[in-house]
Order: C-alpha cells, then structure tokens, then sequence
C-alpha cells in the first residue's frame, strides 16, 4: 500500500502529489481530509494499518499522526468561529457589470444566512487578511458582543472598527451601486 492522503486534499495526484505528508496544508485542506476519513470509515472496513507517517510498525498511532489530528481539530475551531462571524457578518449580495459596475446589496436571507434584519453593505476587513469583502451589518439595537446591553446608541454593529462604509454610498442604504 501507498498513503497518498495529501491528494486527497489538493487534489495534485501526480507523483509528486501522492504523499503523506499532510503538514503546511491549511485549515480547509485539513477539513477536507477528515471529510475523506469519514466517508471510508462510514462505508469500507478497515483491513489494516499502513506503516508510515502514521503509523508504526505495530500499528500504534505516531506523533505525525497526532499532529494532524490536532490540526484536524484546530480547523473545527476556526470552522466554528467562522459560522459564528457569519451570523454577525453575513455575506453581502453581488453583482457586477462592465456597463452598469458593481452592485452590493443586503436582504434577510444574503449570505446564506437567514436572520430577522436586513442590514447595510459595509467593507468588512479581517485582522491578518488582505483586502476586505461586503458584509451586511445591523443597524439597531446593541452591538453583537453585547446582547444584554443597556449602555449602547442603538446603531448595532455599525461602529466596529473593523467596518468602513462604501465611498458614494448612503449610509443607511440597503444597496450600493459602483460605477465603473
């Protein structure tokens, strides 16, 4: 038997991809790994240990096989963390054009997230991240670290320092048009 469980995570199933070793592959590659793990576990059983990277001779896990593992589970983590961002953030609606540029707009269901405020479309910028992308922000009611709030303008998540508004757009408006 080969390992080749980095293919499974890129995709690369040259020779060179076909490895096992799974270190330096990001959160999302990791996830898609244990993805590949449980989809063999839950329809194919097992027949064996492969002594490698993983494993020993004597079919006893190795540190390069706990090391993924605790990559594995960092990567729920930020999953986690990234559900809940989404609840607070969630994705703006977009279109663009040549003719007409781009358009951002904010519903109760955009981004995939369904919630009882439609929002405004503001540049989010992550810590660490380049750039930024559109997500809807709340506009009443206490700021989303604080939902007991007493002490707060009632502008919801408008004023987090990591927000900036749209250059030319209103800013209350549920939709911005950038033109070309």
């Amino acid at each position: 038997g080969r390992d080749a469980t980095r293919a499974f995570a890129t995709g690369d199933f040259t020779q060179a991809g076909l490895v096992d070793d799974v270190s330096g592959l990001s959160p999302g590659e990791m996830l898609a790994i244990r993805s590949w793990l449980s989809f063999y576990g839950d329809h194919y059983d097992p027949v064996g240990k492969l002594v490698g990277r993983f494993y020993d001779e004597n079919g006893a896990p190795t540190d390069a096989l706990r090391q993924a593992e605790a990559a594995i589970e960092e990567a729920l983590k930020f999953k986690a963390e990234s559900e809940l961002r989404k609840q607070q953030f969630p994705p703006c609606n977009s279109e663009w054009s040549s003719a007409k540029g781009s358009r951002f707009w904010c519903s109760r269901q955009s981004g995939g997230v369904d919630r009882d405020w439609t929002g405004v479309p503001r540049k989010l910028y992550r810590p660490g991240s380049r750039g930024s992308h559109c997500v809807c922000v709340r506009t009443t009611g206490p700021p989303w670290d604080q939902p007991h709030s007493t002490q707060h303008g009632d502008r919801g998540d408008l004023d987090n320092p990591h927000l900036q508004e749209y250059p030319g757009c209103q800013p209350l408006a549920e939709q911005c048009v950038l033109t070309p």
